[in-house]
């Protein structure tokens, strides 16, 4: 679809005014706030041309326009500029990434909270899907006469730890020399790698103790099985109630029902093939949503990479009114970011 410069403008300044006031704009705000070089009664012919379009609707007789749906996606597809953050957002968003870089985590749950502090959306981020967690460390630690502890160090410094249950605990000097004989066969490997002659080199090693290791060994896989699980961590839930779209508790209810599901969150972050991208950014608006409690939001998606793998999602919940430009601007900063530390940390 193609616009007259005119029109081009009309239509911006209807989208940013309600981006920003969440308020109806009318011909003569237009003509005395945007300085278009011409008249209130030009500006309404032309807004009703661009209604005619489907870009703006009038929500009552005497009320000024508000950007529809379509008209969201011709600002996204053909009006956005980019925006960078200021200098005191990627400060504060390095700040809240780096604070936690050997915690994976912590570094996630602090992530969420820039996203959702900078963008005042609900936020959601996943951690990298990457299925190939290694054993940094492994430490038995003496509990009672039936009871030892398993601490598992993976190599994103995740901590796990279970208690194992046996008939007969080995003293503190035993431990020690089973966690050695542990880390010599386990150090550096992932769970597919404990082959037949390493477990063969434990049994000897474990000696009188060789009953213990079966069940020990089932317990790592179940703690690297759960590392290797991926978390979802979301933040700022409560900021949609900021926006009056959302007055009607029904509405926001439904959503903060659909942020408490694991399933939901994990459907939100996967990339959708059939969606339009800015810059690598997924924005979905209204209706192109496939969930129903989102028909009246928006949806902006990004993917970070390890290795030039797309290895975990972030992902920001609004109106579709939303400062887009502001948004995507964030969620590349983050992006940036996560990928640095991850890089790091693998």
């Amino acid at each position: 679809m193609d616009l007259s410069e005119r029109k081009f403008k009309i239509l911006e300044a209807i989208v940013n005014d309600y981006i920003h006031t969440a308020e109806p704009i009318g011909s003569r705000t237009i003509a005395k706030k945007y300085g278009l070089g011409i008249s209130s009664a030009t500006i309404r012919n032309e807004m009703s041309d661009l209604e005619d379009l489907g870009l703006i609707s009038q929500l009552h007789t005497s009320s000024g326009r508000v950007p529809s749906q379509k008209g969201y996606r011709f600002y996204v597809d053909r009006m956005m500029h980019e925006r960078p953050l200021t200098g005191d957002e990627a400060l504060f968003l390095q700040g809240m990434i780096m604070q936690n870089i050997n915690q994976m985590e912590f570094m996630m749950q602090e992530t969420a909270k820039a996203l959702a502090r900078l963008t005042r959306c609900p936020a959601i981020v996943s951690e990298p899907y990457l299925k190939k967690t290694k054993i940094h460390h492994l430490q038995l630690v003496p509990v009672d006469e039936r009871n030892v502890l398993v601490v598992l160090v993976t190599d994103t410094k995740a901590v796990k730890n279970q208690i194992m249950h046996t008939d007969s605990a080995p003293d503190y000097e035993a431990l020690t020399r089973l966690t050695i004989a542990l880390n010599k066969q386990l150090q550096g490997k992932t769970i597919r790698e404990i082959d037949r002659p390493k477990i063969d080199a434990l049994f000897e090693a474990f000696g009188k103790h060789a009953h213990m290791l079966m069940p020990l060994l089932g317990i790592i896989a179940g703690l690297i099985q759960a590392e290797d699980d991926v978390r979802v961590f979301t933040s700022g839930v409560k900021n949609i109630l900021a926006f009056p779209e959302f007055s009607d508790r029904q509405k926001a209810d439904a959503i903060f029902q659909a942020l408490e599901e694991r399933e939901s969150l994990i459907s939100l972050l996967a990339p959708v093939a059939s969606a339009d991208s800015y810059e690598g950014i997924q924005i979905i608006i209204g209706d192109e949503n496939d969930f129903e409690w989102l028909k009246d939001c928006s949806l902006v998606r990004a993917g970070y990479s390890v290795d030039n793998q797309n290895t975990g999602h972030i992902a920001i919940i609004g109106p579709t009114r939303m400062d887009y430009a502001h948004a995507v601007s964030v969620l590349t900063g983050i992006s940036q970011n996560i990928r640095q530390v991850i890089q790091a940390l693998y």
